[in-house]
């Protein structure tokens, strides 16, 4: 049975899939495509992740799509409005119709004499009893919008002790939903994003609920609804209010970046100070919100209307600093001796990152690892042909960078059609080029993973640059071509066969 083919495979439904979708379908109308979701349902991490109160870290002005203006008032959305989000859009542009689901890419390889990739997937899903079927696609080009974090499960630390403990222990990336923790005492274990998002949520129903830290993280504050948006809404069509909302919120994000890269200790001052107008007057920033590295080292947290500090202000959260010395039946006890009583424990303690999906990549027979390659413009990958993946920043919010990186697809699609190719591979010239890490953070789930994952370079266009601004005018008006190669098919001739033959009758 011959693979159904597409010019174009997208593998992934969530934020980035279903942009690239649309730019497909809007800069290449020629070409046909596909998207491959493992899951039942398209939304990616905004589908998978299902725990209290879990909401963006960026504005939707700059999270959403500039295609589809977000109406909502609230900016710092909440996970299931931002879900129905990418369904209307999804919806509305007719991407829906194009997405198979249940489908679990698990390989891909490369045929340079016929220019085609060879898509290996599992169809089905095990845990519903359903069975698992092997399934191949044939593909001109392969678009990797899987995110870089395992969607089987999170990070999970050994902790010492942990069998001890008589009540459940948690990942935010397994919530069970019958979980009950109305009047229950929970220790949330962590301080990044997902526990900030976590502690004011479960506060509201909780005896009583503490965030637990090895070390703390810098918080900001941002109005849940942004009132310049919400005055440009009331004179400016949908469209263009969202269009000046998302370059205010780009401009002011990137700004404030800026800033803390240059002046961190200004930087530093000025958060802290921020921090302690929204404590109580006599709570003492150390240890709990006096961060030892610079601003934007490790990404900052996001906390809309303060909802954080209001929680400890009223007393029914809390922040305690220090290092697990084992799990006790009835809780924690820490290196300090302090004990934490607890009846649940949320090990909100990051991700496991993954490199393409986790698929298994090879090019003309030979296996290929993300984390030997380069990252060319921030979405092709060195020597890999017909290939991009897509990366988001990691100073602002995911969506940016993903349709930068759709719009540069598209633009090197149509370059090869214009001029005839059938091919096109990222090459690094100067092999000399110094290597930093994909993502330059210092954050521990970053640094557990980081030989997994691609490198990039310290000079375009081999450096992924966190500046929107920049990535933006290179991506609508860059050299297409820069360190680019568009190899002709490698076909053995006809008569090659015949004249080996006639050659070794002579020997």
């Amino acid at each position: 049975m011959t693979p159904d083919h597409f010019d174009v495979l997208i593998v992934g439904a969530g934020l980035s899939g279903i942009g690239a979708a649309y730019r497909l379908q809007t800069d290449c109308p020629q070409k046909s495509y596909v998207i491959l979701e493992g899951r039942a349902d398209l939304g990616g991490t905004w589908d998978l992740f299902r725990y209290p109160g879990i909401r963006s870290d960026s504005d939707m002005f700059t999270l959403g799509y500039p295609f589809h203006p977000w109406k909502e008032a609230r900016a710092i959305a909440d996970g299931p409005s931002i879900l129905e989000y990418i369904r209307q859009t999804a919806d509305e542009f007719g991407i829906e119709q194009h997405i198979r689901y249940r489908h679990q890419v698990v390989g891909a390889s490369w045929d340079s004499a016929k220019s085609l990739w060879t898509i290996e997937a599992r169809v089905g899903d095990a845990p519903t009893g359903d069975a698992v079927e092997p399934v191949a696609y044939t593909c001109s080009f392969l678009y990797m919008c899987s995110g870089y974090y395992s969607y089987e499960g999170g990070h999970k630390p050994d902790f010492p002790g942990r069998d001890r403990f008589e009540g459940p222990v948690i990942h935010p990336q397994e919530w069970p939903e019958d979980l009950d923790y109305t009047g229950k005492r929970v220790v949330v274990i962590g301080s990044g994003a997902t526990a900030v998002t976590l502690l004011p949520a479960m506060a509201e129903r909780t005896a009583h609920i503490t965030m637990l830290q090895r070390s703390p993280t810098y918080i900001a504050s941002l109005p849940a609804v942004d009132p310049i948006a919400r005055v440009l809404r009331k004179w400016l069509p949908d469209g263009l209010a969202h269009r000046v909302a998302r370059w205010k919120s780009v401009l002011l994000t990137l700004g404030f970046y800026q800033f803390c890269r240059r002046h961190p200790k200004l930087a530093k001052r000025m958060l802290n100070s921020m921090t302690a107008r929204q404590l109580p007057s006599d709570y003492d920033l150390d240890p709990n919100f006096n961060p030892s590295y610079n601003p934007w080292d490790q990404r900052m947290c996001l906390v809309p209307d303060g909802d954080l500090f209001k929680a400890i202000k009223d007393g029914r959260a809390s922040v305690v600093t220090g290092q697990i010395d084992t799990f006790t039946e009835r809780g924690i006890r820490l290196q300090s001796g302090q004990e934490l009583a607890a009846d649940i424990v949320v090990s909100a303690t990051g991700l496991q990152l993954v490199a393409c999906g986790g698929l298994q990549l090879d090019v003309d027979g030979h296996s290929v690892k993300p984390g030997s390659t380069f990252v060319y413009r921030g979405f092709m990958l060195s020597d890999i042909p017909n290939f991009a993946m897509c990366v988001g920043y990691t100073n602002a919010s995911w969506t940016l960078r993903a349709d930068l990186t759709s719009q540069s697809v598209c633009r090197v699609l149509n370059h090869m059609d214009r001029d005839g190719h059938q091919q096109v591979v990222a090459r690094l010239g100067d092999k000399s080029v110094p290597s930093r890490p994909l993502l330059d953070l210092n954050s521990g789930y970053v640094q557990r993973s980081a030989e997994l994952l691609p490198k990039q370079g310290d000079r375009p266009p081999w450096r992924l640059r966190q500046n929107y601004v920049l990535d933006y005018f290179s991506a609508k008006f860059g050299n297409v071509a820069e360190d680019l190669e568009f190899p002709k098919p490698v076909i053995a001739s006809a008569e090659e066969p015949a004249r080996l033959v006639e050659a070794a009758k002579t020997a």
